[in-house]
């Protein structure tokens, strides 16, 4: 779903994804919290993806997934020259109005620095932010919608992390990621460093699984190959989300 502040922990038991309403995701207050300007945290984010996805020539990809896109623009947009075609999948309702509104209408001016950064970084993206948009396909849905090998690149953003308390559940999800792209296909993601369950304005609390580089190399080393996990300092112009940094991926699905 995304970068969220910190609430007070749940206690008793165990929360999973299933235990959320994500229908109701307050779409609003979450972007007026962490996406209404740059932060030195998206700004690393936005360097990292852009090398992986330079690597590729323009239209190199014929199609790539955004899993869990939720109201987050800028994963799609560093996608907008390397694909052909991105699918957005994400299972919010509320969070698929607001893409389809986004890409029918027009962006929010808040978006446009993110995507000023994107194009200074990749100039083989589109002069025009509606261009390199033009290539999403909002898909309603979940991870376990995919189908393995569809992908030739998937990426994931503050997501696995950020619905379940469960590590059980945090590893199925980061293995259905893995298994949605092809042999060979390559894996681009970014988590929060032990982020607890979190509150967004004076909402619900949601679930969270904190997870730290040991934790992520335990459950990727497995599954993927060329495994390369960056860190991002904690960011200091965010509100305290309990996190103590971003851990950045990057990987390749194992060929048979």
């Amino acid at each position: 779903m995304g970068r969220t502040p910190q609430g007070p922990p749940e206690t008793g038991r165990v929360r999973r994804n299933r235990d959320a309403d994500w229908n109701d995701w307050p779409v609003a207050d979450y972007l007026a919290e962490n996406y209404r300007r740059l932060h030195p945290c998206d700004i690393g984010v936005i360097r990292h993806h852009s090398a992986v996805y330079r690597r590729f020539a323009p239209g190199g990809l014929p199609r790539t997934l955004e899993l869990g896109a939720g109201p987050n623009l800028y994963p799609l947009m560093l996608a907008g020259a390397a694909s052909r075609g991105v699918d957005a999948l994400e299972p919010s309702a509320a969070s698929v109005r607001y893409l389809r509104g986004q890409l029918a209408h027009g962006i929010d001016d808040s978006w446009r620095p993110f995507y000023g950064l994107c194009r200074s970084l990749d100039p083989d993206l589109p002069a025009d932010c509606a261009e390199a948009l033009r290539r999403v396909r909002v898909v309603r849905g979940t991870a376990d919608d995919l189908a393995p090998g569809t992908y030739d690149l998937a990426s994931m953003n503050f997501v696995a992390e950020s619905v379940t308390e469960d590590f059980g559940e945090f590893t199925a999800l980061c293995d259905a990621f893995v298994r949605a792209v092809r042999p060979g296909g390559t894996l681009l993601a970014a988590f929060m460093e032990r982020m607890p369950s979190y509150r967004i304005g004076a909402g619900p609390v949601w679930p969270a699984c904190p997870v730290d580089e040991t934790a992520l190399r335990a459950v990727f080393a497995p599954r993927a190959t060329g495994l390369r996990i960056a860190r991002l300092a904690k960011d200091r112009t965010l509100p305290e989300y309990g996190d103590t940094g971003v851990l950045l991926l990057t990987a390749e699905r194992p060929a048979p």
